[in-house]
């Protein structure tokens, strides 16, 4: 079984139910024009437009079939998650989504949802966290920037949800967000070919320093995009904690618990990756279905030179496990 553990979904059935309780909602507004759907939270500026292969599910299939992906699990779409909601209605629309989501993927062949958490509060999104898997939901994913574009996955008031995830122990994936402050990164479409990584690098270094993955035993995280930088600059990070001594906790004992998906793009990137931690934390991922993604995701993990064990481990073997699939 070959499993895709990175891709998104927004079912239109998600949206079609939002409009029809908008009461539900007084804070979000979903907005049509002639460029699509687009969703607007707590008065901020309107998200990117829905882009339909994230809403409409054909495509899905037919890109997973003609790529011999059997299995795709679906995170939500960061633009949507809604972390600049109040808690509550935040709480609410987390529960709302991934009951929606998880109704329009059981009824298709091979797609599995991902749960969404309102990370704006620890305490709601380990509660959420919870009845979804309860409800059967094998994992989930989290953005970057729990407040809406800012704040840090390290902040205390979310050691509760952390501390779910870790005594549950379903993955959570760690996926960067879109927006930043830095001017630089407007031009030649950075914000993804450079934002994306650097984003995910810090949040991640971050939980390292903080001892997050030592603290809480049985936390599973899977860090996206390959682990942005992480294993490439892993040495600085370790000097850093060599320099500063007593003060943070060792990145490296932490880096050797994360897990990783294999959008790299590069086979030789990949064997780097592999060669620091082993096929065994690497899984497929694609970021279906955007420009940013792997059009074929198998290929690089099939064409690197690998020990078909070790290939068979990153297609579909390790995901199968972690996710009790």
């Amino acid at each position: 079984m070959t499993i895709d553990i990175h891709a998104h979904c927004l079912p239109q059935e998600v949206l079609d139910a939002a409009r029809n309780e908008a009461h539900r909602f007084p804070s979000i507004n979903i907005i049509q024009d002639d460029d699509g759907v687009a969703l607007s939270f707590a008065g901020n500026p309107p998200t990117r437009p829905v882009n339909s292969r994230l809403r409409r599910h054909p495509p899905r299939l037919e890109w997973m079939r003609e790529r011999g992906i059997d299995t795709q699990l679906v995170g939500g779409w960061l633009d949507a998650f809604g972390y600049e909601l109040e808690p509550q209605e935040g709480a609410d629309w987390s529960r709302f989504t991934n009951e929606h989501t998880r109704t329009a993927c059981a009824a298709l062949n091979g797609v599995i949802s991902l749960a969404t958490v309102p990370m704006q509060d620890g305490r709601l999104a380990a509660a959420v966290l919870t009845e979804a898997v309860a409800a059967g939901m094998p994992g989930a994913m989290v953005g970057t920037q729990p407040y809406g574009n800012h704040g840090n996955l390290d902040d205390p008031q979310l050691d509760p949800f952390w501390e779910t995830a870790a005594e549950l122990g379903v993955p959570i994936i760690i996926h960067p967000m879109f927006g930043s402050q830095d001017a630089r990164l407007q031009d030649f479409e950075m914000m993804n070919a450079v934002g994306r990584v650097s984003d995910v690098t810090t949040a991640i270094s971050r939980l390292l320093f903080s001892g997050h993955l030592l603290r809480y035993e049985g936390l599973v995280v899977i860090a996206s995009t390959g682990g942005g930088a992480l294993p490439y600059m892993l040495g600085r990070l370790a000097r850093n904690h060599a320099a500063f001594p007593g003060r943070f906790a060792d990145p490296v004992e932490g880096f050797s618990k994360l897990y990783f998906d294999s959008l790299v793009f590069q086979t030789d990137v990949l064997k780097f990756l592999v060669s620091k931690v082993g096929a065994n934390r690497v899984m497929l991922g694609s970021d279906y279905p955007f420009p940013i993604g792997d059009p074929n995701p198998r290929n690089i993990i099939e064409t690197a030179g690998f020990e078909q064990a070790d290939v068979e481990l990153m297609l579909g073997g390790v995901a199968r496990e972690l996710f009790r699939l």
